[in-house]
């Protein structure tokens, strides 16, 4: 008989039991979840259900009131904030409205956290890397450009270029492809999904936009009441018996 041998996954993300509050309003009341090392796990949920706030636990921008919170072997809650701060370097966050900042160049607003974050001296190397990573989101000639110039599809692309070019571990996305249109939301998922497989990027997606979704995710939670209440492949989900979790895919 033929001995087959399972490869161990990797755990990036593990968070167990994790509640917050704010006030009387509960927002997370019971969040349990695995991310492995390189996944991409996209999650779904009406609006104001905290999808944000878990992300933001993570990297320490909100204190849970419960649980733990392991990341990348750190346990988040017990952190000091030197420790916080190193962790962080491990952890990319694109947010919504790319938050560019505007009294930069692109070129400047990708090599300020080269030199912020990395520590980096060599102005030839730091423009090396600018360019190289604004190849990689097909923007090579935008460097010397200011982001009010840019339409909202360029500058999704520089944010998540800003984000990828410290080279971090991990990728949290809160909402990639709001405020776009059909054809370049898909071409900022695919490239979502291009960067995942180059830099081998373990990654959050939260999204309303189930075309992402359904380009983005190798697994798919789906978020109820404070609580992550099912999970599974895109297609498996799609096809669930209960119809509220089908209602996120056949709105």
């Amino acid at each position: 008989m033929p001995l087959f041998i399972t490869k161990r996954m990797e755990t990036a993300i593990e968070i167990k039991g994790l509640k917050k509050s704010f006030g009387d309003n509960e927002v997370l009341k019971d969040i349990n979840l695995t991310v492995e090392k390189g996944e991409n796990l996209v999650v779904l949920g009406r609006s104001g259900e905290g999808k944000s706030v878990t992300i933001k636990c993570i990297v320490g921008l909100l204190v849970p009131d419960d649980g733990t919170l392991n990341v990348l072997g750190h346990e988040v809650t017990q952190l000091n904030e030197d420790e916080l701060d190193e962790l962080r370097k491990k952890i990319g966050f694109l947010f919504q409205q790319a938050a560019l900042y505007d009294s930069m160049t692109v070129g400047e607003n990708l090599a300020f956290p080269l030199s912020r974050v990395l520590d980096m001296k060599d102005k030839n190397e730091i423009h090396e890397k600018v360019m190289d990573m604004l190849g990689n989101v097909g923007l090579e000639d935008a460097a010397d450009k200011m982001p009010s110039s840019l339409s909202g599809g360029m500058k999704k692309r520089i944010g998540l270029a800003r984000t990828l070019i410290v080279q971090p571990e991990i990728v949290l996305y809160d909402e990639p492809t709001t405020g776009l249109d059909p054809i370049t939301s898909r071409e900022i998922s695919e490239l979502i999904l291009q960067m995942q497989k180059k830099y081998k990027t373990t990654s959050i997606i939260i999204t309303h936009d189930m075309e992402c979704a359904r380009i983005t995710a190798d697994r798919i939670v789906v978020m109820s009441d404070g609580k992550y209440i099912a999970e599974g492949t895109f297609d498996s989900l799609q096809k669930h018996e209960d119809p509220f979790i089908r209602s996120f895919f056949n709105a």
